[in-house]
């Protein structure tokens, strides 16, 4: 059954934004919310375009893209702004800067990000937060000793329909969850050509290519490649999306999708830190992501919810309700297994099922404030300091679960995670895939 909802106003998020902020630091109350923002803009291109479209309204004060040609069209619709090709030196001189958005290559991102902070500047970066489990602890740290306004780039988070999930699953509508499932369509990385042409993928490579490829004009190949170890450039890695298949670069499709999918389940069952991880799959590859894989996370008790059962599928894995057909076949989708019944969802509509079982299930009045928008939401907290709802306090532990699952089917055992030591117990190989050796010339500290 999909189910519709009256919207909540935007006054009333707007209230209940105001009376968090009381709560909050007085360096997020330093403007008020009709002042605008000195805003700093990394990464101007593909994504990073898109963002710096939901913040144009703000004063644009300072652009940087490793593409020149990316760079020039945004200074086109903001010449005032001064421009830089390397975001250290735009750090260099960052006075006037409230806020940074932060849109660049995933493997940059905690690069881009922990100068901000520890700057005290409020920061919005793009999913995922980081590349490795360790820069996404050293993120989240670093967000709580700023005490700034932060928003991971989760955009379906503002959504209604995620709202109206999380209400149901945390009403007990199924009942206590003992089980979960996320499986997501998408089937990019390592693959046969065969099966890149049957899933669509963009890009079907076996090996890390030995040659290389004339380096684009507008690009500037060394600090693209920034911490990431040196290598020549080559088509197949870029432009995005086809750099995040590769581990030097990204997490596959797990760290990418996993941010949007694994956040709904994350939200509504209170997850944190899991107990164990382990996944399948092909053989990993020492350089590509794979296509198809699967996680499985353990969580304890949190509060009144008992211990639950987190299953992420990707490419051709499905979870078991979807093959036996106890549930409709969409293409991707969340399904939480209660006591009482099931709740499947996807981005934009929500099933109780059996329908049966729920035919005269009457919906609680909406308690979760619609958002104001995902841009929205950040900008006005760092003119407030209202809270986010992907701060990094929340979204830096996701990121780490997700990264975890990649671990796990790298390792090819069974992680027993200590969150505290961040370290898997009894798996010291595990480590190397926690964090790595940056290039030379690049730390992150």
């Amino acid at each position: 059954m999909k189910t519709q909802h009256p919207s909540l106003s935007r006054r009333r998020f707007l209230g209940a934004a105001t009376a968090a902020a009381l709560s909050f630091p007085a360096v997020l109350r330093a403007q008020s919310p009709s002042k605008k923002l000195n805003l700093a803009i990394i990464g101007c291109g593909g994504r990073g375009a898109g963002n710096l479209g939901e913040v144009a309204g703000e004063n644009i004060v300072a652009l940087c893209d490793v593409n020149s040609d990316n760079l020039s069209a945004a200074a086109k619709r903001f010449p005032q702004a001064r421009k830089y090709a390397d975001f250290r030196r735009l750090y260099d001189d960052a006075k006037d800067i409230d806020a940074v958005v932060v849109s660049c290559a995933e493997h940059t991102h905690a690069f881009a990000t922990l100068p901000a902070l520890q700057l005290r500047k409020h920061v919005y970066c793009e999913k995922p937060l980081t590349h490795s489990v360790w820069e996404a602890r050293v993120i989240t740290r670093a967000a709580a000793e700023a005490k700034v306004a932060t928003q991971m780039g989760t955009q379906i988070h503002a959504g209604e329909n995620y709202r109206r999930v999380v209400e149901l699953v945390q009403g007990g509508a199924i009942g206590p969850v003992h089980e979960a499932h996320v499986w997501v369509g998408r089937a990019w990385g390592l693959q046969s050509p065969e099966a890149a042409a049957r899933n669509k993928d963009i890009v079907s490579v076996l090996e890390r290519p030995k040659g290389s490829s004339p380096v684009p004009a507008a690009l500037d190949w060394d600090l693209w490649l920034g911490p990431a170890p040196e290598r020549p450039f080559h088509e197949v890695y870029f432009p995005g999306p086809k750099w995040y298949r590769w581990w030097d670069f990204g997490g596959g499709t797990m760290s990418d999708l996993g941010s949007h999918w694994n956040d709904l389940p994350f939200w509504a069952l209170k997850l944190g830190h899991p107990l164990t991880i382990e996944a399948s799959g092909p053989p990993p590859h020492p350089d590509l992501a794979p296509a198809s894989m699967s996680a499985t996370y353990t969580y304890g008790a949190r509060g009144a919810m008992p211990p639950v059962k987190l299953t992420w599928y990707q490419g051709e894995e499905k979870p078991g309700p979807w093959r036996e057909g106890r549930i409709p076949k969409w293409e991707s989708g969340v399904l939480f297994e209660g006591s009482k019944g099931m709740l499947l969802a996807d981005y934009g509509r929500l099933a109780l099922l059996p329908e049966a079982t729920f035919k005269d299930f009457q919906r609680p009045a909406p308690s979760i404030p619609d958002s104001i928008g995902h841009h929205q939401e950040w900008l006005h907290a760092c003119k407030t300091g209202a809270p986010t709802t992907c701060s990094f306090d929340y979204s830096g532990p996701l990121t780490e679960a997700n990264h975890l699952g990649n671990v796990a089917y790298r390792v090819g055992k069974k992680l027993r995670w200590d969150p505290v030591k961040l370290e898997a117990t009894g798996t010291p190989e595990a480590s190397a895939f926690l964090r790595r050796e940056y290039r030379k010339g690049w730390k992150l500290a």
